[in-house]
């Protein structure tokens, strides 16, 4: 199918991710799954057809746009040990700032994790992901998805920023500014946070092993 597939793979990516989250869709699937349902259906929905539109990239013409050299490897190796371990450590804890945020409301400014780092952890993530694997895929059609990718992690943060300060109003600015006078790094380690740095470890090992089978590349060959 080629660029076809490849095209109708974004567009049905990018409408599984919009519609919902929007209302009035979005309060619907909650009331019926509830917020952790309505999180992991959602979530799985979002790798089901992310393993597509790469797939459907891999199928896609090949047109070279630098050649290919056995360091490239390297890059997401080395950088998707972070992003693991971002990924570990800001999904399903209280972040008002951002999507995906779970008991907001228990959200202590004080001690902040992940979010003293990034508003936008998961986006961060996805940046991170996005732009390590370009370099590895110099063809059209993979620069074109990472590349998207990346552009849309970056431009998110600020649209997700405009909404949440005109939602949050004076709370948003506090929130803040409450963050940022913590330290930027924390040696706090509580039992949550090691079990996070665990998952995030674990994340990593496990994409590694499945990423042959998923996405028919070894990514520890060179």
């Amino acid at each position: 199918m080629g660029w076809f597939e490849f095209a109708l793979a974004y567009v049905v990516f990018f409408l599984s991710h919009s519609l919902p989250v929007r209302p009035p869709l979005r309060p619907r699937l909650q009331a019926r799954l509830g917020s952790v349902g309505f999180t992991l259906v959602y979530s799985a929905l979002s790798l089901a057809m992310l393993a597509w539109l790469i797939a459907a990239a891999g199928r896609a013409p090949h047109v070279a746009l630098w050649d290919w050299a056995p360091w490239q490897v390297h890059v997401p190796l080395i950088v998707m040990g972070p992003v693991c371990l971002i990924l570990a450590l800001s999904i399903g804890r209280p972040n008002p700032f951002s999507f995906g945020g779970a008991r907001n409301d228990l959200f202590d400014p004080a001690r902040p994790g992940i979010v003293r780092w990034s508003r936008h952890p998961m986006l961060a993530a996805l940046a991170l992901w996005a732009a390590a694997h370009v370099v590895p895929n110099g063809d059209l059609a993979h620069v074109i998805l990472f590349g998207t990718f990346a552009a849309f992690a970056v431009l998110g943060g600020h649209l997700i920023d405009r909404r949440k300060r005109r939602e949050m109003g004076a709370d948003w600015q506090r929130l803040h500014r409450a963050v940022k006078a913590g330290p930027f790094l924390s040696f706090d380690l509580t039992g949550a946070r090691v079990a996070g740095l665990l998952a995030g470890a674990l994340l990593y090992a496990l994409l590694i092993w499945a990423h042959p089978g998923l996405f028919g590349v070894n990514p520890l060959s060179g």
